[in-house]
């Protein structure tokens, strides 16, 4: 069963809230296509799906990655420093080496004003490495 791409990267961007491991879940119904999400956060039943009983079964559902499974975390940051901030790759790599990476990676990329590349950068490469994992996970994507 087809499933929405744009589903499918709303569920990514729900399992990657935050950056606690299982915190927010998403899992795939291979057979239905509908994506299951759950947070620790709330047990609100509004922002928790009722998960099925069989919900282990690797045959039938799948778990939507986070960015470090798909490899975009510190090296998608050194992929684009590399191409886009050659001069200032051993600052990002020193930056990724430490807590709070992020947040001065950020301010990086606004002091040389290419914030907007780097979304366009990393919204391509999520695409790519979502759509990638679908065909890997025989996940028939519609859109």
């Amino acid at each position: 069963m087809p499933v929405s791409f744009q589903e499918i990267l709303t569920a990514f961007e729900f399992a990657g809230m935050s950056g606690d491991f299982g915190t927010h879940q998403a899992i795939l119904c291979r057979r239905t296509g509908k994506i299951y999400c759950r947070s620790e956060f709330s047990d609100l039943d509004e922002l928790n799906d009722e998960m099925p009983d069989d919900v282990e079964d690797d045959e039938k559902y799948v778990a939507i990655p986070d960015k470090q499974e798909l490899g975009l975390g510190k090296p998608l940051a050194l992929d684009f420093a590399r191409e886009f901030l050659p001069s200032d790759f051993d600052e990002v790599r020193y930056i990724f080496s430490k807590r709070g990476a992020y947040k001065k990676f950020r301010a990086l990329l606004i002091r040389r004003d290419v914030l907007d590349s780097w979304y366009d950068f990393e919204a391509k490469a999520t695409e790519q490495a979502l759509r990638e994992w679908c065909e890997l996970n025989a996940i028939e994507v519609a859109g």
